[in-house]
């Protein structure tokens, strides 16, 4: 991997309404120049929930142009080629997804779904900060990787560390 290049990244969660928005924002603004972040889903809800746009807004980041959309639109001709491609929900993870052109690297940066928590608007509106806090941390340890310098063992490593940062929803494996 080279750093001369602009490289691929895309989020994957179910509905495509709310982590995956606030992650391709994210890194969408932190890594400009360096990554084009998209997002999808396998069941896209058909449009982004009102809080991931406001906890963007309230953080600063783009809020124009998101659209919940299927993934099957970056497995067809002429999509653009991933290098990278996260899942941030356990449901899509378990999921069969499509075959990937290039074989991008991929690891499961699960974090609870903002959009299930019931209760009050200022419920719902922390926990939608909380998911973008804990995607931010994620995206920002990513960012910091030497891409142009690290092999590729090695940084399926650290993409999978990434994963079990602060609020990840995978649980650890049983010693055995």
């Amino acid at each position: 991997m080279t750093t001369d290049r602009v490289y691929n990244v895309l989020f994957l969660c179910t509905g495509n309404s709310a982590r995956s928005i606030l992650a391709e924002s994210i890194l969408e603004t932190e890594g400009k120049g360096r990554f084009k972040a998209y997002s999808a889903g396998s069941q896209p809800k058909g449009e982004v929930n009102p809080h991931a746009l406001k906890e963007l807004a309230a953080q600063g980041y783009p809020t124009a142009g998101f659209r919940s959309k299927s993934w099957d639109e970056f497995a067809e001709p002429g999509a653009p080629e991933m290098d990278f491609i996260f899942t941030v929900c356990d449901s899509a993870h378990g999921e069969a997804c499509p075959v990937w052109i290039g074989h991008p690297m991929t690891a499961h940066w699960g974090v609870e779904d903002p959009a299930a928590v019931e209760g009050s608007e200022v419920d719902k509106g922390r926990a939608f900060a909380q998911a973008a806090r804990f995607l931010k941390n994620r995206i920002s340890a990513f960012l910091s990787l030497p891409l142009s310098s690290i092999d590729k063992l090695a940084l399926e490593s650290h993409l999978r560390q990434i994963g079990a940062m602060e609020g990840t929803t995978a649980k650890p494996a049983a010693a055995g």
